[in-house]
């Protein structure tokens, strides 16, 4: 890993720096998963439901840091990589329907030890692409030995069907390199609407089996 970093341009005193960084999201990224998969298992002791399908969680490798420290016009520094990027440590839920998608976005709302530092609600306002996310950038406190690092964790909340459409855009956006043709960016764009028109229909046929079980 440090020939990786070194080969990166971050040499010296900054790799044991770097090292340490990743190992406070490591940490935070542990506690907040623990977070999520505790209110679901709440969830389910209250409502006998799982609004959860899966949770994936990741550490951004360090070349994605430094391209998009580079991409930005940021050397790569440890003081960069910390002010400018919010998704070194990341938690994507996947979940059936949105209304499960709301609330599992309101429950981390709620959570006191969590300070929300910024939404963004693609959703409601998706990319141009058709992309479709919810996003929360959230900031978490680790406790170590000597002190208290709040530290950043980039939360991603979506069904099922928009993690599917969008793990093959990402597939064609780095196979492109961000310049796809227009025939594939149009199809996709199509497939968004389809993504969305199937989450709808979903979402009515799963309360109206809701209905009729609750009026047996």
């Amino acid at each position: 890993m440090n020939d990786i970093i070194e080969k990166l341009g971050i040499k010296g005193d900054d790799i044991d720096s770097w090292n340490e960084v990743t190992l406070v999201y490591s940490a935070a990224l542990r506690q907040v998963q623990t977070k999520i998969e505790i209110l679901n298992e709440e969830f389910q002791h209250v409502h006998q439901y799982n609004p959860i399908e899966h949770i994936k969680s990741r550490i951004k490798s360090p070349e994605s840091i430094v391209k998009k420290l580079r991409r930005h016009g940021y050397e790569s520094t440890i003081e960069n990589m910390v002010n400018h990027c919010n998704d070194i440590a990341g938690i994507r839920i996947i979940c059936s329907f949105t209304s499960d998608l709301y609330q599992i976005v309101d429950m981390l709302k709620k959570q006191k030890d969590l300070e929300i530092v910024a939404i963004k609600d693609y959703i409601t306002y998706p990319k141009a692409s058709g992309y479709k996310s919810y996003h929360l950038i959230v900031s978490i406190p680790v406790y170590l030995s000597d002190r208290i690092v709040n530290t950043r964790v980039e939360i991603q909340v979506r069904t099922v069907a928009m993690d599917f459409w969008a793990s093959l855009e990402h597939k064609i956006h780095y196979k492109f390199e961000g310049d796809a043709p227009e025939h594939i960016k149009n199809e996709l764009v199509e497939c968004a609407r389809m993504v969305s028109d199937l989450d709808a229909r979903m979402l009515h046929l799963n309360e109206e089996i809701n209905a009729k079980g609750r009026a047996k």
